[in-house]
């Protein structure tokens, strides 16, 4: 099980990146542009998932294209919610209790790597070899 301290503890890796305190929660940000979050459950997201996100703590994480948040809901359906609300999309959304921290790694970097630009990406790359 993976906590907010992992989550931190990856984001901080990540060049560019910055955490934030927001209205629902923390937030992640490369140049202004956000790639994980902590899930709040706002009244537009459907009612069954507003209970997950209510009762536990619940990470949403910018995807590349809408079919990889659709493969990593249909791989561990668990885990990943399968909609929280339309705004934000490409995303996904998935319950930290069920992730472990090298894929929470992976998750991570990946929306990072949807959101930075291009120089960061190269920055990471050159000293992650």
């Amino acid at each position: 099980m993976s906590t907010l301290d992992d989550l931190r503890r990856i984001a901080a890796r990540l060049p560019g990146s910055e955490q934030r305190a927001t209205t629902g929660g923390a937030a992640w940000f490369v140049r202004g542009k956000l790639f994980a979050w902590e899930c709040h459950p706002w009244p537009s997201i459907p009612v069954d998932m507003r209970a997950i996100i209510a009762a536990e703590l619940v990470v949403g994480v910018k995807v590349a294209d809408p079919i990889d948040a659709l493969a990593l809901v249909e791989m561990a359906p668990d885990v990943f919610l399968r909609t929280t609300t339309s705004w934000g999309e490409p995303k996904v959304a998935f319950r930290m209790q069920g992730i472990d921290e090298q894929h929470l790694a992976e998750l991570v970097t990946e929306a990072w790597r949807v959101q930075a630009p291009k120089y960061l990406r190269a920055e990471f790359d050159a000293v992650a070899g």
